[in-house]
């Protein structure tokens, strides 16, 4: 009974903080950690302290597995070197340097157990300047680049935390040994996330049971997790793979009421899971202090330290993305320089030697497609100076921080002043940096997507795809096996063009005039018809004049179309 009333009090709180947040125009994961601060010191609350093997087994995998099956793979991959400078290479540089500091600071410490800590605190957590920066629009390319580095940086941490605390235990740490380790764990990761995905995903385009679907779903971050964390790679990067690849075929091979039933349930889990995780992370402030000895070491020296970390860690990172985002500019010449060659070759003669022929010519051409689009995005979304500074500042650390902390030996020297040390850097980035970057953004003028553009391009792509969908009408019979009467061809053609003459409506700048948007006028009417039907529908359900199960489905009818039409008003 009492789980039952902490649970309910758990969510009300987020709910109610997330709620508030969103009206005050403050990122939730900041709210969550002062509101947790403060019920910490409230009269009767208990010291609190959450296993370690609870977040990094229990939560972390659903986590990311939310986060990576909304993240298209065409982005992923068109930025794929910046999220692996920042997610592998960032965290490995950051994790020794900020170690060797950490070793000269603290005595008895070694350097092993340094490093280990320089691995717990180098992985940002995505979700408070993910959260932020969509709140704000922040460009899309910037907001997938964070996504990527907070999907895989925290598998890149924990491998190198596991290699440090071998060390530290008498094990002997070498480059080759940690870069063999990490190796393993990498490739083994990706192959037992790919399969773990692609049986999973196969299992679910067989069912038609929703509710079983739903419960697979729900099981995949844990069929990817287990087998890697088994095989001692990393469970977390499993997962990831895992999340990108079922969201990558989705479209192919899931129904359309798998992917709506995902989306609102993986979403809901987030925002549990990641908001119970913040609100934790401040309600063990009192717990970490009160297990501080202060004749080893104070809580001042220790948050004194940990001040010190963060200052080093905005260094680091300001000083590899500085180099990093000039880099792109030169990478986006050699790119068009490659492109360029390949439309030569291209452009040339069948009849000439050199000349591209047969299936290497159509090879040629799908790549050069793919490598002209990925020109133009890379030119309409170009990461700047002002970018990189939003990428710089927005190292906030998180979760993993606090729990991987946690996860120290109990034998480790200075145990219980690294975990605050940690604590320190994930409160003060998260509020610091955090609660500074909306200004930040404001300050720089960065502009996000454009909505009247991506209006229009919605409606372009409506009309194509309209276009191809009406081919299938030249030939009726082969659909359905026999002649069709030319008024439902019609009417078949106009429901198909509705949707991009809605969009169009919507991309027009001038819309007072109510003639000009008739097919908003359609769903204002029909809204009102649908809730004049909702009630008379209700008032037969009072009456007891039809069986419950004929009442059920027409509620579901009514409900399936109120839901189509009620995105399209919102403006969605």
């Amino acid at each position: 009974m009492e789980f039952g009333y902490i649970a309910v009090a758990g969510i009300v709180i987020l709910v109610g903080v997330a709620a508030l947040s969103k009206r005050f125009g403050v990122a939730a994961p900041i709210a969550l950690v002062l509101v947790g601060v403060g019920l910490s010191y409230l009269p009767g609350v208990p010291l609190i302290e959450v296993p370690h093997e609870w977040v990094l087994d229990g939560v972390l995998p659903p986590i990311l597995y939310a986060a990576a099956i909304s993240v298209p793979m065409i982005d992923f991959r068109r930025n794929l070197g910046t999220i692996a400078s920042l997610s592998v290479a960032l965290v490995v540089v950051t994790a020794f340097a900020v170690g060797f500091l950490l070793f000269a600071m603290l005595p008895d410490l070694n350097l092993a157990a340094a490093i280990a800590l320089g691995a717990i605190i180098s992985p940002p957590d995505a979700v408070a300047a993910t959260s932020i920066g969509r709140r704000l629009g922040l460009p899309p390319r910037i907001l997938t680049v964070l996504e990527g580095e907070g999907l895989v940086n925290d598998a890149t941490a924990l491998v190198l935390l596991r290699s440090a605390v071998a060390a530290a235990a008498g094990g002997v740490l070498s480059p080759w040994a940690i870069g063999a380790d990490f190796l393993y764990a990498v490739v083994v990761a990706i192959v037992v996330g790919l399969v773990a995905g692609m049986v999973t995903v196969y299992v679910r385009s067989k069912l038609s049971d929703s509710v079983l679907d739903t419960a697979i779903s729900i099981a995949v971050p844990f069929i990817a997790f287990m087998p890697a964390e088994a095989l001692h790679a990393s469970g977390v990067l499993a997962v990831v793979v895992a999340g990108l690849y079922t969201g990558h075929v989705a479209p192919r091979r899931l129904s359309p009421q798998a992917r709506i039933s995902d989306g609102i349930n993986w979403r809901t889990i987030q925002f549990l899971l990641e908001s119970a995780v913040f609100l934790v992370i401040g309600l063990e402030l009192r717990t970490l202090l009160e297990h501080v000895d202060p004749t080893v070491l104070t809580v001042g020296a220790s948050i004194g330290i940990g001040l010190i970390a963060v200052l080093a860690l905005i260094v680091l990172r300001f000083a590899w993305i500085g180099p990093m985002v000039l880099s792109l500019k030169w990478r986006s010449q050699r790119a068009e320089k490659s492109t360029l060659r390949l439309r030569l070759a291209l452009d040339q003669s069948p009849e000439r030697k050199t000349a591209l022929r047969g299936e290497r010519r159509k090879r040629a051409k799908r790549i050069y497609a793919i490598r002209r689009a990925d020109l133009e995005h890379g030119r309409s979304e170009r990461i700047d100076w002002r970018g990189g500074v939003v990428l710089g500042w927005s190292g906030m650390r998180g979760v993993v921080t606090l729990a991987a902390a946690q996860s120290l030996p109990e034998d480790t020297p200075y145990r219980s002043q690294l975990i605050l040390i940690a604590f320190t850097v994930a409160v003060v980035t998260l509020v610091g940096q955090g609660g500074t970057l909306p200004a930040l953004i404001r300050v720089l003028k960065i502009r996000g997507a454009d909505d009247v553009e991506d209006t229009r391009e919605l409606a372009k792509l409506l009309d194509e795809l309209s276009y191809a969908g009406l081919v299938v009408l030249e030939d009726t019979s082969e659909i359905v096996g026999h002649p069709v009467d030319p008024d439902i061809i019609e009417r078949v053609r106009q429901s198909s063009f509705l949707r991009a003459e809605a969009a169009w409506e919507r991309a027009r700048e001038s819309v007072s005039d109510p003639n000009e948007n008739p097919n908003r006028t359609y769903r204002e009417l029909r809204l009102a018809v649908i809730a004049a039907e909702r009630s008379k529908l209700l008032g037969a359900r009072r009456s007891g004049t039809y069986p419950s199960r004929i009442l059920a489905r027409a509620e579901g009818l009514l409900d399936a179309e109120e839901t189509r039409l009620r995105p399209a008003t919102a403006g969605h």
